[in-house]
């Protein structure tokens, strides 16, 4: 993979940089709640814009219907975002209303040596998510706005949105193979980090998994199952395994298909797999809601589990105590209601605490480290893509990689 190392050694002063990033934050209304991804751009940004690049970025929030007008929808205009970005690079980053048309033409001929501008959000337009061919179309769009004028010097494409690597789409696949392409910072240090997880991470290696539901990480549940040493599960997900092991939960989620799938996966990796032995449990699914912290084998009828609790933190931080690798994703409880935010923080500080080298996979299990307001330096990588990081560590080809690494074979 050609690096941005590469292209700055060519000189960039004056060129075009179409880069993609994943700029897909949450929002409250059009305030940003958390900034992590745009700031995780920014090194790959200031480092080509510094050069004297003139830097279009093309990025997506949220899931506008295809072909609905940007800016019409609060949670899918990227306002907030070049507002945001603005303020973090000290300079005024423009904003095109469309995605290819006459505003985002304009945009791109008014950027200045060092000058920095975001197109519309590109999933307003429903050939970036469309068939081969419109994705084709829309790659060759996107080019063409930023022409080179000199054939030595051609204008070049960065890929800085790991986030989106494993998606089939136009400003991630097709338009890395309309310019001359290059991995961006971001991009290049998840793929290093995440290589090394599925190298010869040093030992003992330790994966933590929650969220929702066992059927999402049934993949990488049965991939990394064989490579690791421990592998604890919380979240949602650790009721279907608890009533696999014959446990009643109340009314906690439950995946009844999948029982016999955690069944097996606790007869063939009895001492790896480990489940939480006490939760925290409501009588609704509601901050409010009254609660109580009992053993996972004493989950009253009609209630339902919602963290883990206290015990259980306190015998996954002694697994983690003596690890050299962990990986995290996904949070223990619903973290994002006060009563049941313990266990996530509790795990995340056990992370924090361990010598370990640790990489939290993105998505919920970062955002709930920065609501905790847990130093980010105390982790070895926080990845700033939760569903590319999986699909990687399920052993998947993440197309938006793999298309970077063709290009420079």
């Amino acid at each position: 993979m050609r690096t941005v190392d590469d292209l700055i050694a060519d000189g960039v002063q004056d060129r075009f940089v179409l880069l993609r990033a994943d700029f897909n934050v949450p929002l409250d209304g059009y305030s940003i709640t958390d900034d992590g991804r745009i700031r995780a751009a920014l090194p790959t940004i200031t480092r080509l814009a510094g050069a004297g690049a003139k830097v279009l970025i093309m990025a997506h929030l949220g899931r506008p219907k295809g072909g609905e007008p940007p800016g019409r929808d609060p949670r899918s205009t990227l306002t907030p975002v070049a507002a945001r970005l603005g303020q973090l690079l000290d300079q005024r980053v423009s904003l095109a209303e469309d995605v290819v048309g006459q505003s985002a033409q304009g945009v791109a001929e008014g950027l200045r040596s060092g000058g920095v501008a975001l197109l519309a959000n590109v999933r307003c337009d429903p050939r970036e998510t469309g068939t081969e061919g419109e994705r084709e179309q829309l790659a060759t769009e996107l080019a063409e706005l930023v022409p080179s004028q000199d054939p030595s010097r051609p204008s070049a494409f960065v890929s800085d949105g790991f986030g989106v690597v494993h998606r089939e789409q136009a400003s991630v696949v097709e338009i890395a193979r309309k310019l001359p392409a290059y991995g961006g910072d971001l991009v290049a240090r998840e793929t290093e980090v995440l290589r090394r997880l599925t190298g010869d991470p040093a030992r003992p290696y330790a994966v933590i998994l929650g969220g929702s539901k066992v059927s999402d990480k049934l993949a990488v549940l049965t991939n990394l199952l064989p490579k690791v040493d421990t592998l604890l599960v919380g979240g949602a997900m650790c009721f279907t395994f608890l009533a696999a092991e014959g446990k009643d939960v109340g009314d906690s989620k439950l995946e009844s298909d999948q029982l016999d799938t955690c069944r097996d996966l606790l007869a063939q990796y009895p001492d790896t797999l480990v489940l939480p032995v006490d939760v925290i449990v409501a009588d609704a699914f509601a901050a409010d809601a009254n609660t109580r912290t009992v053993p996972v084998s004493e989950i009253p009828d009609g209630w339902m589990g919602l963290d883990v609790g206290s015990e259980t933190v306190r015998l996954f931080g002694e697994k983690l105590a003596d690890a050299a690798t962990v990986f995290w994703n996904g949070p223990m409880g619903v973290f994002e209601m006060a009563p049941f935010a313990a266990g996530t923080t509790g795990v995340a500080e056990a992370v924090a605490d361990s010598p370990a080298f640790s990489v939290i996979g993105g998505g919920d299990s970062a955002s709930a480290i920065r609501a905790a307001g847990l130093d980010e330096e105390r982790f070895g990588h926080i990845s700033t893509g939760g569903g590319a990081s999986l699909e990687f560590l399920e052993g998947h080809v993440l197309p938006g990689i793999a298309v970077l690494e063709e290009g420079s074979a």
